[in-house]
Formats: structure tokens, sequence, C-alpha cells
């Protein structure tokens, strides 16, 4: 049986126009530093830190900060802070996935077909 092959279709004239997923837009969280009044507040926050491709600070109830990566390069290492030690909590590092979209990866494809280049390969680029 022959396999077939998805081909990208060209981008609409803006990536505005673009169809979203319903519940798939990205929110801009770089740079916001939320109130944590209640509980309900925190969780929501970290539910948010997770999705986060960036540093996330985390400022204790003791007066300390922490820039936790869940993911430490280099160590087995798990920070763990309960939620009763957060104080506030900073989105402070870029968003290193802002723009990576699959719908700018198909617009680069086509600029560079109509550019007329052959054999495009995009690669992802480094996250760091």
């Amino acid at each position: 049986m022959p396999h077939h092959v998805a081909v990208p279709v060209p981008p609409a004239s803006s990536t505005d126009e673009l169809e979203v997923v319903p519940g798939f837009e990205r929110e801009n969280l770089q740079g916001w530093i939320p109130e944590l009044a209640t509980e309900a507040d925190i969780r929501a926050v970290i539910e948010k830190a997770f999705d986060y491709r960036g540093d996330v600070t985390i400022s204790r109830k003791d007066g300390s900060h922490s820039v936790i990566r869940l993911m430490l390069p280099d160590t087995n290492q798990r920070p763990a802070i309960s939620y009763s030690e957060i104080a506030g909590l900073a989105f402070t590092g870029r968003d290193t996935a802002a723009g990576k979209s699959y719908e700018a990866w198909v617009k680069k494809y086509w600029e560079k077909r109509q550019k007329g280049e052959k054999n495009i390969s995009i690669e992802p680029e480094s996250l760091e």
C-alpha cells in the first residue's frame, strides 16, 4: 500500500490568520509577577510555571529566593519547596520556545522555498 505523506501548505499571509486550536494558545508570561493571595492562586500559577519554558524565580516566606530548573543539568537533584513556603513567584527567564511553534516552522519553510532554495532542511534551533 502506498504511504501518504503530508506536505505543508503555504501559510496564511500572517500568523494571526492561522487557525489555533482552542486551549492551545500560549500566554506571554515572561516578566509576569502574579499576586498570590490564596492557596488557589498559588496552585494556578504553579500550573502555569510547569508549562513555562523559561526560568521561574520563587521567593520563599523566609526571605530567600530560588531559581529552580525542574531538570537541573549535570545532576539528579530534584529540589522540593512546599506550597506553604512560597511567598511569591516571578516568570523571570526568557521563554526559550517563544516563536518556535509549528506555524513558525512552516512559515520559514515556505519563505525559503519562495526564495528558490532547494533541499530545504529546517533544523530545530538550540533552546539554550
